[in-house]
């Protein structure tokens, strides 16, 4: 049944970041006081420095059906890699549904913005106006996000307006990251320019770690070098000296964005540019006072709520990581994270794997994949059916069968009484992609710093298991090339040997007798000779399958070599032996009048039954079989196959074989 409740699709990266957490809270509030549904689909690129990991975070980005929903929050400035954001804009263009972008104008979509640059222009003038600095170094963002290209202009247009230089060595682009701050001032303090009085970051990740790694080379802020930031985040309001930055409207920006889907459904009249005030806090690190925005009571209760959170979830992921790892197989998985799902508090969750996973679209009739098709992963989209090998709603664990990726979960559409905060996840080992999960109304993906390492965990473990399976599955492809002849395709001496031999010594303490039987090809030379040795392999596969036909009662046959074959049985007696005898015979006639081939299938059996004893081993008793079809063979009316050598054995048996054997 479908639901008629709106849906919007939100796509961002670094969920826990606070410009991206608080802008997500905004478009939470206001998506509950009118009913929508929120679908999140959830990258952390540009975090471990990895371009194939970026390329299978960024994957998710794919996943969306945006025709099937009814509004796109677009966050690209969060996301690293221009192309990535240049297909994302272009799927959402062709949807042709409501569409919000936040501080990046596409010219077509509704827009929420910042004067980025007049704000960052507002910080360096408090610089260059009020404390009279001169040599004012610059960390900016990356070359290619909006924010980062207007606070880069906002630095220059001040410096120019006040005849300062710009130097090229005053200014690192970085990537909004926390090592970029580190790595800066490293590289400022090997310059061969005079020492800098400030440095003004673009964002307050940046500042926070800027003034750590000052303090680290015996350098004090304000006192020695001031320091600013950018979007006045809770870390830097209670750092330290306390960070000069600028104040950001998030939780209203993503109120403000979700308003603008409900208006555009109900069609409301408004402008499609929205831009929000943004206000300067000059405060400790560039040496103005404290504005303390956080008491010092909330700001210890905070503090606590955050260790504590931290120390679950590591408890959490050391648990699951361990967990996960010791699972021998793909079952033992599934059950073992049935545990850690329920430990997020989610109302739902969906283990969602793309049909190859494993390293290939498998066949219908085939459970495991060929050894030559493992590193045959997806990297771009997902596959048109999804497995669902775990899903958790109502309460319950359960296994879908699968879906069309196109539904995006197989009970998205599913009635229910309650809102839905979906979190869309990919699941991805470097760039292969693996699938994705989705969990549903919990905190713990807003709330926990450890979000991303639970993801990982999962990714990794995934991988884990789909490795285990690639190496049962190569050591079954390495036992079956040691106990099954190739060409015949049944067992070889040593397959013959090891299904035999427990029931040989059953017999021997039971005392139960053994039937075998030497099954020698009559005329394989003579086949080879005059039609080729892909007829002879021909006549070999012909034979074994016959064996094969008629080994319907716990016989076991197999290709001795050559063109020699033998039967084993337990329990047998006179009777059942010629009876198998007869019905081998009668096979191979029928072989020869229904079949075009151009040769005659002829084979001579021999058999002995006993009792076996200690003493006296298996191969002792396929000697004397061997000795008894030999027997038989030279009753043949076919002299030609009695030609001996100076061993004293026929031709046909001491001939330099051709054909495939072991």
């Amino acid at each position: 049944m479908s639901s008629t409740r709106k849906k919007i699709a939100v796509f961002l990266s670094g969920l826990d970041e606070e410009y991206q957490n608080q802008i997500t809270q905004g478009i939470h509030q206001f998506a509950a006081a009118h009913g929508i549904d929120v679908l999140h689909f959830i990258a952390f690129g540009g975090i471990l420095n990895n371009g194939s990991y970026d390329t299978g975070e960024y994957n998710i980005f794919r996943l969306p059906n945006l025709k099937a929903l009814d509004g796109v929050i677009l966050l690209t400035n969060t996301i690293a890699r221009p192309e990535t954001v240049q297909e994302i804009v272009s799927q959402v263009r062709a949807s042709g549904i409501p569409a919000v972008s936040v501080d990046a104008d596409y010219g077509d979509f509704y827009s929420i913005g910042v004067d980025n640059r007049s704000a960052m222009a507002q910080i360096v003038r408090h610089f260059t106006d009020t404390h009279g600095l001169r040599r004012i170094n610059y960390i900016s963002g990356p070359d290619d996000n909006p924010d980062s290209i207007e606070r880069l202009a906002g630095y220059k247009q001040v410096l120019t307006e006040h005849n300062i230089p710009i130097e090229e060595d005053r200014i690192y682009h970085g990537s909004f990251q926390r090592r970029d701050g580190r790595t800066a001032v490293d590289v400022f303090l090997r310059s061969e320019l005079p020492m800098p009085e400030a440095i003004v970051c673009a964002n307050d990740t940046m500042a926070v770690s800027v003034i750590s790694a000052l303090n680290a080379h015996g350098l004090r802020v304000p006192e020695d070098i001031m320091v600013s930031g950018f979007d006045n985040t809770y870390n830097a309001r209670n750092y330290a000296p306390e960070i000069t930055s600028v104040a950001r409207p998030l939780i209203q920006c993503g109120t403000l964005a979700c308003e603008l889907l409900y208006n555009a459904w109900n069609g409301v009249q408004q402008e499609r540019v929205h831009k929000l005030e943004m206000q300067p806090r000059f405060s400790e690190s560039c040496g103005c006072d404290a504005h303390y925005c956080d008491t010092i009571r909330d700001f210890k209760k905070h503090n606590y709520q955050i260790q504590e959170d931290f120390s679950i979830d590591i408890s959490l992921l050391s648990r699951m990581a361990c967990s996960l790892v010791e699972c021998a197989n793909y079952d033992e998985y599934i059950e073992a994270l049935k545990e850690f799902v329920l430990e997020t508090n989610c109302e739902e969750f969906y283990l969602c794997l793309c049909e190859n996973w494993l390293g290939h679209k498998l066949p219908a009739n085939q459970a495991e994949p060929d050894a030559d098709t493992a590193d045959e992963c997806l990297v771009e989209g997902y596959t048109q059916r999804m497995l669902v090998p775990l899903s958790y709603y109502d309460g319950k664990f359960r296994c879908h069968e699968d879906f069309l990726v196109d539904e995006m979960l197989p009970a998205l559409y599913r009635q229910v009484d309650h809102l839905r905060c979906f979190y869309f996840v990919p699941l991805h080992f470097r760039e292969h992609c693996l699938g994705y999960y989705a969990i549903c109304n919990t905190a713990f993906p807003m709330r926990s710093s450890l979000f991303h390492s639970w993801s990982l965990n999962l990714s990794n473990s995934m991988e884990n298991i789909r490795r285990i399976i690639y190496l049962d599955n190569a050591v079954q492809e390495l036992d079956k090339l040691y106990s099954t002849d190739p060409l015949s395709g049944i067992a070889n001496r040593n397959g013959f040997r090891r299904q035999t031999e427990p029931i040989f010594d059953r017999c021997i303490a039971e005392q139960k007798p053994v039937m075998v039987m030497f099954i020698d090809m009559d005329g394989l030379k003579m086949i080879n000779d005059t039609y080729g040795h892909k007829s002879g392999d021909i006549a070999i596969r012909s034979l074994a399958a016959i064996l094969q036909e008629c080994c319907t009662n716990g016989e076991i046959c197999c290709r001795f070599g050559g063109d020699e074959f033998i039967i084993f049985a337990a329990g047998y007696t006179k009777r059942d032996a010629d009876r198998l005898t007869d019905n081998l015979q009668k096979k191979m006639m029928e072989f020869n009048l229904l079949t075009s081939m151009p040769f005659a299938l002829h084979a001579s059996s021999g058999y002995h039954i006993a009792v076996p004893t200690p003493d006296k081993s298996l191969f002792a008793m396929v000697t004397l079989a061997d000795t008894i079809m030999y027997t038989e063979k030279r009753k043949k009316r076919h002299s030609k196959y009695l030609k001996r050598d100076l061993s004293g054995r026929p031709e046909d048996e001491s001939k330099n074989k051709t054909n495939e054997q072991e």
